[in-house]
C-alpha cells in the first residue's frame, strides 16, 4: 500500500509540474524582454500573449499548453501499462486520471516558477480532456469555437466550454471520477475568469484581436 501510494504521489506531483511550464512567460521574456504578467490581463494564456507578443507565440503557448495536460495523462496510462495491479490497482485508474488531471490544471494557473501565478488553464483542461475522452474533448471544443465564432470573444467561450464538459460527462455517461473532474475543472475555469465575467456584465471585455 505504501509503494502504491508513493507512485500515485509521484504522478500527481509530475502532473502538477508539466502544469507549472511557464509557456507564456517563458516566450515572452524570450521575444520582447517582458514579464507578460504586467501586461493585458497578467494572464500567461495564450490570449494574453496574443495581444502582448503576437499570434504565432500565441499559437505556441496554445498547443503546448495542450501538450502539457495530455503528457500528464499519458504519464498515468504509461505507469498502468508498466505496472502490475500489485502496484497500481485498476480501481484506482480513473481516479488517478483524475487527480493528474486536476494538479496539471492548477499547477498551469499556479505554477511553482511564477510564484504560483499562472494562466486561466482552459488549453491545459482541453489537453487533459483529449486523453481522458477524446469525444468530449471534441464536444467541449466544438462549442468553444461555436461561441468564439459567433461572439468573438475568448472569454465568453471558455466560460461556455466549461460548462459544456459538464453536459457532455453526463449524457456519455463516463464514470464518477471524471464527472466530478469535469464540476471541478469547470468551476475553477469559470472562477479564473472572475475579472472577465464582471467586464462581460458591464459591456466591456474585448473581442480577440482587440486591446484590453
Amino acid at each position: 500500500m505504501v509503494l502504491n501510494l508513493a507512485i500515485s504521489t509521484l504522478l500527481i506531483l509530475a502532473a502538477y509540474l508539466l502544469g507549472s511550464i511557464p509557456t507564456g512567460y517563458l516566450l515572452g521574456r524570450y521575444l520582447k524582454g517582458i514579464d507578460i504578467r504586467e501586461h493585458g490581463s497578467g494572464s500567461t494564456g495564450a490570449t494574453n500573449v496574443l495581444r502582448s507578443v503576437g499570434k504565432y507565440p500565441a499559437i505556441a503557448v496554445l498547443l503546448i499548453d495542450l501538450l502539457k495536460g495530455s503528457l500528464a495523462l499519458v504519464l498515468v496510462k504509461f505507469a498502468y501499462a508498466y505496472f502490475s495491479n500489485d502496484l497500481l490497482p485498476a480501481e484506482w485508474h480513473s481516479w488517478l486520471i483524475t487527480g493528474a488531471a486536476l494538479s496539471a490544471i492548477i499547477g498551469h494557473s499556479k505554477s511553482i516558477w511564477l510564484n504560483f501565478t499562472g494562466g486561466k488553464s482552459v488549453a491545459t483542461t482541453l489537453g487533459v480532456l483529449f486523453v481522458m475522452n477524446p469525444p468530449v474533448a471534441l464536444g467541449t471544443l466544438a462549442t468553444f469555437g461555436m461561441i468564439l465564432g459567433i461572439f468573438r470573444i475568448v472569454s465568453l467561450s471558455s466560460i461556455c466550454g466549461a460548462i459544456a464538459v459538464n453536459i457532455l460527462m453526463l449524457v456519455s455517461n463516463q464514470p464518477v471520477a471524471f464527472s466530478l473532474f469535469a464540476a471541478l475543472a469547470g468551476a475553477y475555469v469559470i472562477v479564473r475568469h472572475k475579472t472577465n465575467i464582471q467586464r462581460l456584465l458591464a459591456g466591456s471585455e474585448p473581442k480577440i484581436g482587440q486591446a484590453l
